[in-house]
């Protein structure tokens, strides 16, 4: 039977996901929207609406990753931080952020795809593909054992 997880290493994965995530939304908002400008987080409208888009995805993502840290900043003055739930945390966030963006943002919602006049089935696969090893990266940290405690 597994062991169920502490309190720490569920706030600890929880708190480490919304850094992930925010991270994750502001390498995409940085690289895609920013220095190759293929698209904005809005773009059924003005390219006025669409840098707007682009400054609210910033603010939301800057208060997830603020949010995430003051948490993860707490855990630690409380002792109660678990470094490896963490780290599977920031990696299943930041591979939650790019599915939802992916496959609810890109085609289901349409609000913006990867590129523009080109073939999008390699982007959306490479897209998709790099959040699934993000998750699967995440869920291995998060399912390794714990190593026993020392005995003195």
């Amino acid at each position: 039977m597994a062991e169920q997880p502490t309190r720490g290493r569920r706030a600890s994965l929880g708190a480490a996901a919304l850094v992930g995530a925010g991270v994750m939304a502001a390498v995409d908002e940085v690289v895609f929207h920013q220095v190759l400008a293929w698209h904005h987080f809005y773009d059924r409208s003005t390219t006025t609406v669409g840098l707007l888009s682009d400054g609210l995805l910033h603010a939301a993502e800057l208060l997830a990753v603020v949010a995430g840290f003051f948490l993860l900043l707490d855990l630690r003055r409380r002792g109660a931080l678990d470094a490896r739930a963490g780290w599977a945390g920031a990696l299943l966030g930041a591979g939650a952020f790019q599915l939802f963006d992916g496959v609810v943002v890109h085609k289901v919602l349409g609000l913006h795809q990867v590129r523009y006049d080109v073939d999008l089935l390699p982007y959306d696969v490479a897209w998709n593909a790099a959040a699934a090893l993000l998750l699967v990266a995440g869920a291995v940290l998060a399912r390794r054992p714990r190593p026993l405690p020392a005995r003195a």
